[in-house]
């Protein structure tokens, strides 16, 4: 038989590899009497299909009609996994690009193309385009930066972290 985590992760991967749209949510903290441990998973498909449980049934219904409620009037714009790359054993960086204002658009495609970044984000600033690169390991931060910009003929500024924060974000559902 086979674990249910293993049997989330299949449905997820499934349902990417057919082009799907999906998300994995995950317990990351609990308080008080909790039916399920922290790292209990959950994925969730576009067409509406679930596969596991982050509360042993008891919040899932309204866990979705939220994160449907906030896509739906702008509250997220992405919902997506953040992974810390650095305890993979690989390294992260926040970058950005002063892109002329005509070419903002095309060069976020570029940048988007890039396997190492998964978003990006215009900034009303001189330096209007930000991201994040994620690499397998230290070095590839280097390499991909170099490669961005080839793509793009642009500057690359990246800001390893120096620091941690904390920063506790509750949205209001």
């Amino acid at each position: 038989m086979e674990n249910l985590d293993v049997t989330v992760l299949r449905a997820l991967r499934d349902w990417r590899v057919a082009g799907k749209q999906a998300l994995l949510v995950t317990v990351v903290r609990t308080w008080g009497s909790s039916p399920r441990p922290i790292g209990s998973i959950m994925a969730l498909c576009e067409d509406g299909a679930v596969m596991g449980s982050v509360s042993g049934g008891c919040i899932e219904d309204d866990l979705i009609a939220r994160i449907d409620r906030m896509l739906a009037d702008g509250t997220l714009t992405r919902f997506g996994p953040l992974f810390d790359a650095a305890r993979m054993g690989g390294a992260f960086t926040l970058a950005a690009m002063a892109v002329p204002a005509a070419d903002v658009e095309r060069v976020a495609a570029i940048v988007n193309a890039f396997p190492e970044v998964a978003h990006n984000y215009a900034r009303e600033h001189e330096l209007n385009l930000w991201f994040v690169v994620a690499t397998a390991t230290p070095e590839g931060i280097d390499d991909a930066v170099r490669r961005i910009e080839a793509a793009t003929g642009l500057a690359v500024l990246a800001f390893p972290k120096e620091r941690e924060y904390f920063v506790e974000l509750r949205l209001p559902a």
